[in-house]
């Protein structure tokens, strides 16, 4: 694990042109600039390949990193390669998502609470993540973006609004109204839901 120190030191390294340097960085921060990725599209092959470029632009872009948090710039440049392929879809809809494959594959889940014992709650749990999933892609992008962040990764509110280049009051509106959007949608599938929305509505 690196510290801020190390981070600093690896920086200044890949700012001189350090591949090996910046490598360490990219294995830091790798799996949770991927989850990001696969949270915001959906699919593990486009958040593969939106994974690699974020990389690769913050190699070239080194130079311009400011602000303590190697974390929140990283995620910064991934949330906006992801922001730019779901445009690109946007004017292009072909993409097939597998959101059962992204609740598989996803290291960070949603924090569903138990509801059977053994190998039946493994299944149900599967089954609301999966949902749960399709439901958050259905949000608008920054909302989406928002509750990832902070939801999903745990980031701190000053995190959120540092990865999104937004103030703490824009952060917080865009969660509140994200996740209003969600227990709406939620409360339309009580067969799936109707713990999930009891258990959540009670930790507001």
């Amino acid at each position: 694990m690196t510290t801020q120190a190390d981070e600093a030191k690896l920086i200044e390294l890949s700012r001189e042109g350090d591949l090996h340097a910046f490598n360490q960085l990219v294995e830091a921060h790798q799996n949770q600039v991927y989850n990001l990725c696969l949270r915001m599209l959906g699919s593990p092959q486009p958040a593969e390949d939106v994974t690699q470029d974020a990389f690769i632009s913050a190699f070239k872009n080194v130079g311009k990193m400011r602000g303590p948090s190697v974390k929140s710039w990283l995620l910064r440049i991934a949330a906006n390669a992801c922001i730019d392929e779901l445009r690109r879809r946007q004017r292009h809809p072909q993409v097939s998502i597998d959101y059962r494959r992204v609740a598989d594959e996803t290291e960070t889940s949603f924090d569903v609470p138990d509801l059977a014992p053994g190998p039946e709650q493994l299944a149900v749990r599967a089954e609301l993540r999966s949902a749960l999933q399709l439901e958050l892609s259905e949000l608008p992008a920054d909302q989406r973006l928002a509750i990832i962040l902070c939801d999903v990764e745990g980031l701190a509110y000053e995190e959120v609004a540092a990865t999104m280049g937004t103030s703490v009051g824009t952060v917080k509106s865009r969660i509140s109204r994200g996740r209003a959007r969600l227990r709406e949608a939620l409360q339309k599938k009580p067969e799936l839901f109707g713990d999930l929305v009891r258990h959540t509505r009670g930790t507001e």
